[in-house]
């Protein structure tokens, strides 16, 4: 019975101008007991309250880790009141699940979303399945919405399609004998266009209903994926503007009647400290926070209403002001399911938008001192089962840690020794191989992970190492053209941020970190086998197909000739530790000495 007058009063409002609903609001408001933020109903009237608490559970950069991620991707740093710090062990979806079913319960009005990189950069209990596994435990975390992140492209936008909307992949088919079904929530993309049709590639927006309350939401990856991801996995596509997208669409969910907005923006920044309690408010709205989403959040329209962000990594809970000078809450919870955001948006049902100053948000640790999830775990079980024949295969064997740490690390140069041999193999004048340290995501260890035994290299290991599946390419390039290679790691794009290419055996310079820009690298140092480069000469070059498309900011990459296209980076290093290792020989780590580094 008292959903009758429930219904009338909505009714008489649909009929009245913005004005004059919000006149009447007033008017009945000032008639009521006072019942802001109770979330509940009218006394006896059976009227909802004029305020809705909606929660909004969101988390980014999972990359597929199911299982609970190892060594620092697998810890959390916390402040602790006396100012201390202490690392926490965190994440794995078992507990994922139980930590947001947790948060849920006692909330009605909850809403889960994600920020990018769901998928990608994958463990191989993930990745060897082409993320198969990942999308079906999102499915069974009732993930409601995510944005793209540039990693959804890493296989192409056909292959985030299917993704989406399942099917078995068209060339490894089905790995049960149930067809993959796709993601149970809308991937959105509302700033990647078809190149020939010029619109979104996937749904720009999204809107949460839940009785009368809508919530809006929008996704956007950052407009700089191309110089990030393989040339393969973005041909054909355009990235627009993140600020220019999210206000075009925040315009068209108003003139649908959406006035709460929540914008997912692959995107992100750099707090002070990283600590994921850390306070980036303190000395002034969003003071203790830099990177690209400080400017792309004070220029989002103030339709929107809070930001939830990913890309960096890190963690933060920071109020940026918008264009209009008001407080608005942009938030990200680190990577791989280490932590998630628990953010209260209060809904005033008489204007339809969220009560600004009362948005309240915190991040929470997924720490691992809570029950298992069932599911979670029958699902890491049946896919594992699925992955060990292959992951536990010995592919090498090595004397200590191959590490993956330092401005030149030992496993760079591991790849870059293997991409070398895998080119010569191809083409014998071969001359060296340039490795990108952003493709290199994690280092070997000496001890062993499971029954393998100490020093063995497994192929989940070297998965883990290079998961991104792209391919070794040679291309021709003058003397003059590698200088200036070099140089792109500390100029042009890579000025703010350089970013070190791992060099094969043989290459040898000096990096001047006193200097600036590309005198950083000392021109007359630069060898190879000994002898100096000469400008006029055409050398042999191995890389992998993200850089020769010019990724990470190398230009000079993508104007190679003589292309060939070899095997996958991935089977490159594991013959080269075949080939070279065995149980009574292990290979030693490469001494990370090939760049003489000045500072």
């Amino acid at each position: 019975m008292p959903a009758a007058p429930q219904r009338t009063r909505r009714r008489a409002f649909a009929f009245l101008g913005t004005t004059a609903a919000l006149a009447t609001a007033a008017a009945l408001t000032a008639a009521l007991p006072a019942q802001a933020h109770s979330g509940g109903h009218g006394h006896g009237h059976g009227w909802p309250s004029r305020y809705q608490d909606v929660q909004l559970l969101s988390f980014n950069d999972l990359h597929g880790n199911l299982e609970p991620p190892s060594g620092s991707s697998g810890r959390i740093t916390e402040t602790q009141a006396d100012g201390t710090t202490k690392t926490i062990d965190a994440g794995g979806a078992e507990y994922l699940a139980t930590h947001l079913r947790d948060a849920r319960k006692g909330h009605p009005y909850s809403v889960t979303a994600a920020g990018g990189d769901m998928v990608g950069a994958s463990p191989l209990l993930s990745g060897l399945f082409h993320d198969e596994p990942t999308i079906e435990a999102l499915n069974k975390l009732k993930l409601d919405v995510t944005s793209v992140g540039n990693h959804e492209f890493d296989e192409g936008a056909r292959e985030l399609g299917r993704l989406q909307n399942g099917g078995c992949h068209p060339t490894d088919g089905c790995y049960t004998d149930k067809k993959f079904k796709g993601a149970d929530f809308p991937y959105l993309a509302a700033n990647v266009l078809d190149e020939k049709k010029n619109k979104p590639i996937l749904k720009p927006y999204w809107v949460w209903q839940k009785r009368d309350v809508k919530i809006g939401f929008i996704g956007v990856t950052l407009e700089g994926t191309p110089g990030i991801v393989s040339a393969d996995g973005v041909k054909g596509l355009v990235f627009k503007d993140e600020v220019e997208t999210i206000n075009k669409y925040a315009r068209e969910l108003q003139r649908q009647g959406v006035q709460s907005i929540v914008a997912l923006i692959h995107e992100g920044g750099f707090p002070a400290s990283g600590s994921y309690n850390y306070d980036c408010d303190a000395g002034g709205a969003g003071a203790g926070i830099s990177g690209p989403i400080v400017d792309i959040a004070k220029h989002v329209t103030p339709a929107v209403d809070a930001l939830v962000t990913g890309h960096t990594h890190n963690a933060y809970v920071c109020d940026i002001p918008d264009p209009a000078g008001r407080p608005r809450m942009v938030t990200s919870a680190a990577s791989f399911g280490r932590l998630y955001t628990d953010t209260t948006l209060t809904y005033d049902r008489f204007t339809g938008d969220i009560a600004r100053t009362a948005v309240k948000s915190a991040n929470r640790v997924v720490t691992r001192d809570v029950p298992k999830a069932a599911d979670m775990t029958d699902l890491i079980s049946r896919w594992n089962t699925l992955a060990a024949p292959i992951g536990n295969r010995p592919v090498g064997w090595i004397s200590g840690d191959v590490n993956n740490t330092g401005t030149e690390s030992p496993m760079g140069d591991l790849i870059a020794d293997a991409q070398l041999a895998h080119g010569r193999e191809l083409d014998p004048k071969t001359s060296l191989a340039l490795m990108n340290p952003g493709g290199v995501r994690a280092g070997l260890t000496y001890a062993a992970k499971g029954a393998e035994g100490d020093g063995v290299v497994t192929y989940a290991e070297g998965f883990t190492v290079q998961p991104f599946a792209n391919t070794v390419n040679l291309q021709d390039f003058t003397g003059a053209q590698l200088v200036q290679v070099l140089k792109e790691q500390v100029s042009g794009a890579n000025a703010a941020a350089p970013k070190i290419l791992q060099p094969s055996s043989g290459l040898t310079y000096t990096l001047d970190l006193t200097k600036s820009g590309a005198d950083r690298v000392v021109t007359d140092s630069i060898r190879l086998d000994g002898a100096p480069l000469d400008p006029a000469a055409t050398y042999r070059v191995a890389t992998n197909s993200f850089l020769a498309g010019g990724g990470d900011g190398f230009p000079t990459l993508a104007q190679g000739t003589s292309d060939l296209v070899g095997s996958d980076d991935l089977t490159a290093l594991a013959n080269y530790l075949t080939a070279t290792s065995t149980p009574s020989a292990p290979l030693t780590p490469p001494a990370a000495n090939r760049i003489t580094i000045v500072q």
